[in-house]
């Protein structure tokens, strides 16, 4: 399948290796799991941002397969949820990053077709995101209001 905003087509990234259960030498038990996701949860530290923590500093390959749920699964159970979806607030930050480049360069044209991209997938992920209820049926993406709940 082609890509989004590019004619070219092209290989995926790499792939997990099929493994069905935890391997035995995971550090960490399931509780202790689940407390360091929650411990970093109330800092404010984003779902992808913990897996990666929890890869690279406590060796645990896989939350899923560890705990049996996902690390949004957990944050959620615990109310520590974001309220706005972490894909989401990167593309807008990107398109904050874009506007305040163009605002001090107003001819840059490769930049002006940029951030028109990057505000149509965020329509798109938004309309996504009403119809899977993570997000309230009248919220409305701009620019503004995008810098007033980024930064």
């Amino acid at each position: 399948m082609a890509r989004m905003h590019a004619r070219r087509r092209g290989k995926s990234g790499s792939q997990r290796p099929l493994i069905t259960e935890n391997p035995a030498w995971v550090p960490l038990n399931k509780d202790e799991i689940e407390e360091k996701i929650i411990a970093m949860g109330k800092d404010g530290i984003p779902a992808a941002r913990i897996g990666l923590l929890l890869r690279d500093q406590y060796a645990v390959p896989d939350v899923k397969l560890a705990t049996g749920r996902t690390v949004l699964d957990i944050l959620k159970e615990n109310d520590l949820q974001p309220t706005i979806p972490d894909d989401l607030i990167a593309l807008m930050r990107r398109a904050i990053n874009l506007q305040t480049h163009l605002n001090e360069n107003k001819k840059d044209v490769a930049n002006k077709r940029n951030l028109q991209m990057v505000e149509s997938k965020i329509r798109r992920i938004v309309k996504y995101y009403k119809r899977e209820g993570s997000l309230p049926a009248d919220w409305q993406y701009s620019i503004a209001n995008a810098e007033l709940l980024i930064e």
